[in-house]
């Protein structure tokens, strides 16, 4: 437990070290666990250190921890690829969604949101290195369907998330997120009142602080390699 405590106080003294040296507030950024491949313990571990969000990419092994992690009020955040038949699971289990990437998965999670839960929180996936093996929208298309996922019942339209294409090139990745950061300023300019841009990870979060980030998702940093 010393370590994992260990590591999540180091990364938000890095998150809160960068927020100030950029004239950001601290508040403004939310560090979500990436709890992926990591047994039932360890993210219990995490939470009584302190970390409140945690995300993961495996539907059918996020519900066996979220059913054996009932008694903490844990926020869960899907941050995997969505594939058809795993949508209602998600929207039935998850308090947030990184990376829906088409109108018509939007409107899956809509009509299978149960009634009783609060609205699923969204954030669209944008393809911002144009990898042809990676999903995400099109710039191009993104004031439109964003536009038609915001008049849905039962989901919140929350922000963008990225997952840009690895690279030790700093400056590159410091263009990537810039992108992003004129895209959510340029839809929230039409109306669209976003207030989630997620994006960076354990390697590269303090650019993506930089440029206006406010969920860093963080997995090796806190846990360790995955097995």
């Amino acid at each position: 437990m010393t370590r994992i405590s260990d590591n999540l106080s180091t990364i938000n003294e890095r998150i809160h070290t960068t927020a100030l040296r950029c004239g950001r507030s601290p508040d403004e950024i939310t560090l979500l666990a990436v709890s992926k491949k990591k047994p039932v313990g360890t993210i219990r571990e995490a939470w009584d250190a302190g970390q409140r969000r945690f995300g993961e990419n495996y539907v059918q092994e996020a519900i066996e921890k979220i059913t054996a992690l009932h008694d903490l009020p844990i926020e869960w955040h899907y941050i995997g690829s969505i594939q058809s038949n795993k949508t209602r699971l998600i929207a039935e289990n998850f308090d947030w969604v990184h990376g829906v990437d088409s109108l018509r998965q939007a409107h899956r999670l809509s009509s299978q949101r149960p009634a009783d839960l609060n609205p699923l929180n969204i954030c669209l996936q944008i393809n911002i290195s144009n990898e042809e093996s990676k999903g995400g929208i099109d710039i191009q298309e993104t004031e439109s369907i964003a536009t038609e996922i915001s008049r849905l019942p039962n989901v919140q339209l929350r922000g963008l998330m990225a997952l840009p294409a690895p690279t030790n090139n700093l400056q590159q990745q410091a263009g990537i997120f810039s992108q992003m950061q004129q895209l959510f300023e340029q839809l929230n300019s039409k109306g669209l009142n976003l207030d989630t841009l997620s994006m960076g990870m354990s390697n590269d979060m303090e650019e993506a602080i930089r440029h206006g980030a406010t969920i860093v998702r963080v997995g090796t940093a806190i846990f360790g390699q995955r097995d």
